[in-house]
């Protein structure tokens, strides 16, 4: 995604944040999550909101310089997210199950 691309999606997610989290991560337990704190609170769906757009452009931007991603990113369930766009593309490094 380019500069602007991810201006758009800082955009949308500053108004709707499952809407952000839908667009990075997909329908899954992330967005279940998501949705369950804008429900409880507005700000919270933010901030976690934010956290997964964060590690996925972190991620994304280490696979791209060939950093191998050591550990899971707490609290994320996608896989898209957790590698940094195509899962099949890039494997971590696994120390172990992922619960």
């Amino acid at each position: 995604m380019s500069f602007m691309g991810l201006v758009c999606l800082i955009i949308i997610t500053i108004f709707i944040p499952p809407l952000g989290v839908f667009i990075v991560a997909g329908c899954g337990a992330d967005l279940l999550i998501n949705l369950i704190c804008t429900f409880l609170g507005y700000i919270p769906g933010h901030f976690h909101a934010f956290y997964l757009i964060f590690v996925y452009y972190y991620r994304k931007d280490q696979r791209k310089k060939g950093i191998p991603i050591a550990a899971d990113a707490p609290l994320i369930f996608s896989e898209r997210v957790q590698y940094g766009g195509n899962p099949g593309s890039y494997q971590p490094y696994h120390h172990g199950p992922r619960y």
